[in-house]
């Protein structure tokens, strides 16, 4: 097997001390190939799951034709293109309850949505245009042959695939499998990842804190985004800064985990024993991604789990986890295609600050204005305030080559809704 940095360093524009946000994503994302682990679920527990294998339809669906609308169900021949004509009704047809007999010339028969349409019918009148009179009804002049009429198999085809493998299944899919009468569904199994932080200043939530310690937010904030991702999560809480509680951490996370993701303690500038370490157990680079905020990041591969070691600050770690570590879950978990969470862009209410030659993202609120949405930073940008990330609704990205921002200029917004 090819080495990671053979095959990354092959690139002409690979500089891993300044790697742009969009070229490190597609790096990353060429590594990875879904889990093979493929398992057997009632379609309730499939919400939020992969498909791993077609789910073919074995009926058309719709199985008959049926009626679209309430109305009245006629011969076109019957029906003339420039005057009303009055044809006698003769029964009605309800959903569930086909008519027996044949519709011959002159006749009608009431209809309900979801009715099957009777042999001679071949068009449906909506009853808010006809007239009723005793067992006769008026139709208006102008009715299109066909009209009104769902044909079996429109929705699905039996023999065809109802849903490709690699979807997501949503409330809609479920819905879709119902409506073939799948009890059941194949789907990727969950991805694994293994989760701990690092570093002697952490402390457990209800531990008191001393001088210079800190609680241990960003195991909480990577449980809650994993979790919606519907992940199996390893919480394997902090591990100290040293090399043997490093070393040990990481062993028993590439023997049960997919992905490793750890928070501060692996970025670039560290001691030397973490780079000697991740040699001896995997292949681990290092690289500057050319962003603000979360400019360190490690990425590779330890046994068969991939590492992800993000930067230790709140918002950092929540930053790159959301454009690298992300996407990544996806495929791995067999998600075909992958895309990224769409921007749009939004006039600023307020100048932004930016340098040019990295990609920057803004903690932001997107709010309706008098002209429509508009855009405006959540507070202070640092990324150690995660109260702004808490108080925003979107990310502001400025683009690696853009340069300061005046107020009313339009930027790209990345919604939170998709991102978490």
């Amino acid at each position: 097997m090819t080495s990671l940095i053979d095959t990354i360093s092959c690139q002409s524009d690979y500089d891993p001390n300044a790697l742009p946000v969009k070229r490190a994503q597609e790096l990353i994302l060429s590594m990875i190939t879904p889990v093979s682990g493929v398992e057997r679920v009632f379609v309730r527990q499939a919400l939020g799951r992969v498909l791993a294998q077609d789910a073919i339809s074995p009926i058309n669906v719709p199985a008959h034709d049926n009626s679209a609308m309430d109305g009245y169900a006629v011969r076109h021949a019957d029906l003339s293109a420039d005057a009303s004509v009055t044809l006698k009704v003769i029964g009605t047809v309800l959903a569930g309850h086909p008519f027996a007999g044949e519709l011959k010339a002159g006749e009608a028969l009431r209809i309900m949505t979801g009715a099957v349409i009777p042999p001679g019918v071949d068009t449906v009148v909506i009853q808010e245009v006809t007239q009723v009179q005793g067992d006769t009804v008026i139709i208006p002049a102008g009715q299109k042959l066909g009209q009104n009429i769902r044909r079996a198999g429109e929705d699905l085809r039996a023999n065809h695939a109802a849903i490709s493998a690699g979807k997501l299944l949503r409330p809609a899919e479920l819905g879709l499998l119902a409506s073939i009468g799948a009890a059941e569904v194949s789907v990727y199994r969950k991805v694994r990842v293994a989760l701990f932080s690092t570093g002697d200043e952490l402390r457990s939530l209800g531990t008191p804190l001393e001088g210079g310690e800190v609680y241990d937010s960003n195991r909480y904030t990577m449980w809650g985004v994993l979790t919606r991702l519907g992940c199996e999560i390893i919480d394997m809480g902090v591990v100290p800064d040293n090399p043997q509680a490093l070393e040990a951490a990481l062993k028993s996370a590439s023997e049960n985990a997919d992905i490793i993701l750890t928070s501060g303690g692996v970025s670039v500038g560290e001691a030397d024993f973490i780079r000697e370490m991740m040699a001896r157990l995997g292949e681990v680079l290092f690289w500057k991604i050319a962003m603000k905020p979360g400019r360190p990041m490690a990425f590779g591969k330890i046994g068969n789990a991939w590492l992800f070691g993000l930067p230790g600050n709140p918002v950092a770690v929540m930053i790159t986890f959301y454009q690298f570590v992300r996407q990544s879950i996806l495929k791995l978990g067999g998600q075909s295609p992958v895309q990224p969470v769409p921007t749009f862009g939004v006039p600023t209410t307020v100048a932004l600050k930016k340098n040019a030659g990295r990609t920057e993202f803004l903690r932001a609120k997107l709010t309706t204005g008098p002209n429509g949405l508009e855009v405006s930073p959540a507070g202070p940008q640092g990324s150690g305030v995660l109260r702004s990330m808490s108080e925003a609704n979107c990310l502001v990205i400025l683009e690696h080559e853009r340069g300061n921002v005046a107020a009313g200029e339009l930027v790209q917004v990345q919604p939170m809704d998709g991102l978490v």
